[in-house]
């Protein structure tokens, strides 16, 4: 039921434009790189549009942070594949990459180090700028522990990962060895889970013959 209506969503207008807009919008206002923008990214493609499930989102959120390369690109080509294949990939990366570009462009252009260092006003916008964009990258973060149901049982396992990652301790503080090792632990776990579900439908089997 919930593929169909995101089908529906995703078939009304043209898709392709929506797409760019969309990420057009959310790259030309959001501040603090990719992490700043998941959390409009989710608002727009997941509650707005209904383009696509929470759930749906969260995985393609996962597949983008293991991939190389900028993770609001990342993610925005993944929604874009996942609603019209390639095309909506172009359509979607595009719309996220345009105005970043024209952005950068203007401010190389035009707002030298020296001025921002030296214009009080300037100096001023950006400062106020980065408690917002401190609050943009905390709010995708807690929605997504919420969203992949962390509680106080795992809730150790993020910690001690951002505080290994963050000690700059030789191979200990690469992020790829705890990409692979979550992809390991997710694998066995979902072994582990079928093998029960295995045992408890033979169990059953069992029982109906007992009572039979």
């Amino acid at each position: 039921m919930e593929k169909n209506n995101i089908d529906s969503a995703a078939k009304k207008g043209n898709i392709y434009l929506q797409l760019l807009s969309s990420f057009t919008r959310i790259g030309a206002f959001t501040f603090g790189g990719g992490w700043a923008m998941i959390s409009l990214i989710e608002r727009e493609v997941v509650e707005t549009r209904k383009w696509i499930g929470r759930e749906d989102f969260l995985d393609l959120l996962a597949v983008a942070q293991s991939l190389p390369g900028i993770l609001a690109v990342n993610i925005s080509v993944a929604v874009g594949d996942r609603l019209r294949g390639w095309r909506g990939s172009v359509a979607a990366a595009a719309g996220t990459i345009l105005p970043c570009f024209l952005i950068i462009l203007a401010i190389a252009m035009f707002l030298t180090p020296e001025l921002i260092q030296n214009n009080r006003v300037v100096a001023s916008i950006f400062r106020g700028i980065r408690p917002a964009v401190v609050a943009l990258i905390i709010a995708p973060v807690i929605t997504t522990a919420k969203s992949s149901k962390i509680g106080w049982k795992n809730v150790w396992i993020p910690i001690v990962v951002a505080l290994l990652i963050w000690s700059h301790w030789p191979y200990v503080s690469n992020p790829i060895l705890y990409i692979i090792l979550g992809g390991i632990g997710g694998y066995l776990w979902l072994r582990r889970s079928e093998r029960h579900l295995s045992l408890n439908e033979i169990d059953k089997e069992e029982r109906k013959e007992e009572n039979l």
